[in-house]
């Protein structure tokens, strides 16, 4: 069992993978019309070109378009490329997917070895190969940015780049902050009547924002491979709800025994569902807005949503103050 597993393992990602062993194959010296014959009413693996052997060594393929338009008493060797793109079995899936694209190859044969004629790998599976390496690249990158060439110019922009693509987004939430404390300041009746009030606003602020951290990771690398924002919408929201469910159930007991007040406990623990619960909203709505808008969301995401959240959170909670506790 461990060596086979061992040997699924090596062929993963490699041309052997994607080979495709029932294909056309006839000899130079045929004539075009006798293949032509020869094919009708036979199903392949593979037919967009047929492989050309000298016994099981391949010396050129030709294309079914070559094939039809021939005239039929011509040669294979006079239509079939002699020097086709050729891979070894083992060789990176990757690599052998754009080899085939720079020579301008419908398939891609695989020889091993010795010389022997493998298969062919076919264009439908040379396109799967290259959507899947992008993908994978992406993934690499992290989901932030949208292509390579984005992610290249902001890894190595110079100093002064990097600080006027981050420094306005940065801004924004220092306005923010700003703004949040005049917010907290309004409400300084409640909390000189109940200082108890101000020792929850720092931890409902943080899980709102982490919460919303998650979600907006998820959704940027969601973007940067297009996955739909419908497709993710539901299943968010479900899980944004159920994770400040349970945050505020865990939080219950710890409020009620360090403050022994059930109104500030019951103020905190429905401040803590409902931050939670739109932070979802807010991290799922940001980046894709500026993705619509042309811009990264890489930069401006995170910083627009947690200053939204943050004062979301401040107006929740001291909402749910003053109808709970008064």
């Amino acid at each position: 069992m461990a060596v086979t597993e061992q040997i699924a393992t090596d062929l993963f990602g490699t041309a052997e993978r994607h080979v495709a062993t029932d294909v056309p194959r006839a000899g130079a010296s045929d004539r075009a019309g006798d293949v032509r014959a020869a094919l009708a009413g036979r199903q392949f693996e593979s037919a967009v070109d047929l492989a050309v052997c000298d016994g099981d060594r391949l010396v050129g393929l030709v294309t079914i378009e070559a094939l039809l338009g021939a005239g039929p008493d011509a040669p294979l060797s006079d239509v079939m490329d002699d020097d086709p793109p050729v891979v070894a079995p083992g060789t990176d899936q990757e690599v052998a997917a754009w080899k085939a694209v720079h020579q301008g190859e419908s398939s891609l044969a695989v020889v091993d070895a010795s010389g022997r004629f493998r298969g062919l790998v076919p264009p439908t599976r040379m396109l799967s190969v290259l959507l899947e390496e992008h993908e994978e690249d992406m993934a690499r990158l992290g989901g932030y940015l949208t292509s390579t060439k984005q992610a290249r110019t902001a890894s190595e922009e110079p100093v002064t780049r990097r600080y006027w693509h981050r420094l306005p987004w940065l801004l924004i939430g220092l306005i923010g902050a700003m703004v949040a404390s005049l917010v907290v300041g309004s409400f300084e009746d409640q909390l000189t009547l109940n200082v108890e009030l101000a020792f929850f606003v720092p931890g409902i602020v943080y899980m709102a924002g982490a919460v919303g951290n998650q979600t907006t990771t998820l959704i940027i690398r969601g973007l940067s491979v297009k996955v739909p924002i419908r497709d993710v919408v539901r299943r968010e929201l479900v899980t944004g709800l159920a994770i400040g469910i349970t945050i505020a159930l865990l939080f219950l007991p710890f409020s009620f025994v360090l403050f022994d007040n059930a109104d500030v406990a019951t103020a905190v623990v429905l401040a803590l569902l409902a931050a939670c619960s739109t932070a979802t909203i807010v991290a799922m709505t940001l980046p894709w807005a500026l993705s619509r808008l042309g811009l990264d969301p890489a930069f401006g995401a995170g910083p627009l949503a947690t200053v939204v959240q943050d004062l979301l959170s401040i107006l929740i909670y001291f909402a749910i103050v003053i109808v709970v506790v008064g």
